[in-house]
């Protein structure tokens, strides 16, 4: 990556965070994660439909995955953000915190970054992204908020999810050998807090690669299902590395104004 630019880095991190994301997510459908009938009950889809629906959602998110690698058109990053925010807002609509939907804003936050950056939807979303569009310096600003927000958003959620001490994650810690898992969980979660605002705030880039570092190597010690948890929250790492990319002093091009671009956000047609 080192002969890439930095518009060119950005890219394909985050074309290879959605890839993963949803490769690692269509995997739990096709070994039907029993928690997903909590999400098809939303919908009022039974235990039975639920279990049958599962590997053909699976096998069609890890398609796109494929997709997104291989032959990466406007439509696939469309239907990533779509899919990603439904698939997260599920969660707090089966009962869960809201903290879970946050923490998953890499999910549909990776591909939303990455269309933004390649031009925006444009007028065929079948036309191939393009790494290397000339964007100018407002463009730019709105990568690097929405960069900011998604980061912000996967952080404070983790903190609070450590905050309120989910099962999962003390299960995680008392196997790393934490004698009091609960009090090293609000430790974690006040800290993720912290940090997710000062990254919003004024983003530096060593703590975004400390960050980095931490997401990937703590996202390796979930009880079950490692490895696909593990790819399947590409989404997160791909939009802190993405974020560190952007604020290298030494990139071929500057964010001149970060703040103009927040208004401007959403209009990536």
């Amino acid at each position: 990556m080192s002969n890439f630019t930095t518009q060119q880095k950005i890219y394909n991190t985050l074309r290879l965070a959605a890839a993963m994301c949803f490769i690692g997510h269509g995997a739990f459908g096709i070994i039907t994660k029993p928690i997903w009938c909590n999400y098809f009950a939303v919908f009022g889809i039974g235990h039975d439909l639920a279990y049958r629906l599962m590997p053909l959602l699976g096998s069609f998110d890890i398609l796109m995955g494929i997709g997104m690698l291989v032959y990466p058109i406007r439509a696939i990053p469309v239907w990533l953000i779509i899919w990603g925010t439904v698939t997260a807002l599920l969660r707090p609509l089966s009962g869960e915190p809201f903290a879970e939907f946050m923490e998953r804003a890499g999910n549909f936050g990776a591909p939303l970054a990455l269309l933004i950056l390649s031009g925006g939807i444009g007028k065929n979303i079948f036309t191939p992204l393009n790494p290397n569009v000339e964007l100018d310096d407002k463009t730019f600003s709105r990568v690097l908020i929405c960069l900011k927000l998604i980061v912000f958003l996967l952080l404070a959620g983790h903190g609070w999810l450590n905050i309120i001490e989910k099962k999962s994650l003390l299960n995680q810690y008392t196997t790393l050998g934490f004698s009091n898992a609960g009090k090293t969980a609000v430790t974690i979660g006040i800290s993720e807090i912290i940090a997710s605002f000062l990254l919003l705030i004024r983003p530096f880039r060593p703590m975004i690669l400390a960050l980095f570092i931490w997401k990937m190597s703590s996202e390796l010690f979930y009880p079950h299902y490692e490895l696909f948890e593990w790819i399947e929250r590409g989404g997160s790492y791909g939009v802190l590395l993405a974020c560190w990319f952007a604020q290298d002093a030494n990139a071929s091009f500057k964010f001149k104004n970060p703040k103009a671009g927040l208004v401007g956000l959403l209009h990536i047609y």
